[in-house]
């Protein structure tokens, strides 16, 4: 991959984990946000995974087989968003859902994508950090929606403000690595 494209890379994960972090700011402090203000910034922060998640699959094309599922990842959160903007008067059984198996899926996805690819060891350990904490928060959502909206949202922000900072840390990560490689040609 040219210079443009890993900088891209790195950028993008630094990307996704700043939208992370501003929506986890918005859901915990303010967590009285109507629902059809949560859906867009929802929509917003699942929009951004998934063009980030485009330009990562993009990016292990030459690296293996698992390019295709991060693209299907990425296509299923583009889809989500768009979805979510395009009917912002969801119920909020359908958001909680939606959200739920969104944070289900990728949990798992990073899990095993940690454990089967090529990572370094800060990778490994931050996809399989965020992937178990993404698992358990979708469970948690799903099984307790009547536990009422503000806590949902508190705890759909706190998910946010726990991983938006591990994919920072991805991102820099990411581009010491490209430093490094550089220099050393």
């Amino acid at each position: 991959m040219d210079a443009t494209g890993l900088k891209l890379m790195w950028e993008s994960l630094v990307l996704r984990g700043v939208a992370g972090i501003l929506f986890g700011i918005a859901a915990v402090f303010w967590p009285g946000l109507t629902l059809v203000t949560l859906v867009y910034i929802f929509s917003i922060y699942i929009l951004i995974s998934g063009v980030v998640g485009i330009v990562e699959a993009i990016r292990a094309i030459s690296k293996g087989n698992s390019w295709i599922w991060k693209l299907l990842l990425a296509v299923a959160e583009i889809g989500v968003g768009v979805y979510l903007v395009r009917h912002p008067h969801v119920s909020f059984a359908t958001l909680i859902l939606v959200i739920g198996l969104i944070l289900i899926a990728r949990g798992v996805f990073e899990v095993v994508l940690a454990l089967l690819e090529d990572y370094s060891a800060t990778e490994k350990t931050l996809m399989v950090i965020g992937g178990v904490l993404g698992v358990i928060v979708g469970i948690a959502i799903l099984l307790q929606p009547a536990a009422g909206g503000v806590a949902f949202v508190w705890v759909l922000g706190l998910y946010a403000l726990l991983t938006g900072p591990m994919w920072i840390a991805l991102g820099i990560d990411a581009k010491h690595s490209i430093e490094g490689k550089t220099k050393r040609k």
